[in-house]
């Protein structure tokens, strides 16, 4: 059973996880942590005219937070905070409402589709997408006090 989640895709993307670390001067940053497992994610974020320009990520998590974090990293830059949104929402009705997993370039997340028939995993695999939407409204928060400000 727990095979079909623990497969050989899950297992490489885990090991191959692009950005690992911290950037020097995000725009913001945030951590989700699964008090379930005790994995934890905490993501750096850059963005210009509205789109991520930079990621990193400190990822302290099992096989699932691990992959997920890995998909996050290879298609996150480019991405606006509008669709990291729906992908966190995709994603999470893709593992506890039985949705589709998304479509385009996020596509590798359907890997991941074996986790909704293992409701203590849900958390884990939601890690990268619940920080990686903390941080974006954390920037979005910030530009629209802005111009208050000045």
């Amino acid at each position: 059973m727990l095979n079909d989640i623990y497969n050989k895709k899950i297992i490489e993307l885990a090991g191959n996880i692009p950005r690992l670390g911290r950037l020097a001067d995000p725009d913001a940053t945030a951590t989700a942590h699964s008090k379930l497992c005790g994995s934890t994610v905490k993501v750096d974020v850059k963005m210009q005219d509205g789109v991520v320009s930079d990621f990193a990520h400190d990822v302290k998590a099992c096989a699932l937070g691990q992959a997920s974090s890995s998909i996050m990293a290879r298609h996150v830059i480019g991405s606006n905070a509008a669709e990291l949104r729906e992908l966190r929402e995709t994603v999470r009705r893709m593992l506890k409402e039985n949705g589709a997993p998304p479509q385009g370039k996020w596509a590798d997340v359907a890997m991941l589709e074996p986790v909704r028939d293992y409701k203590a995993r849900h958390a884990s695999t939601l890690l990268t997408f619940d920080a990686v939407v903390d941080a974006v409204g954390q920037i979005e928060a910030r530009a629209a006090l802005a111009p208050a400000q000045s």
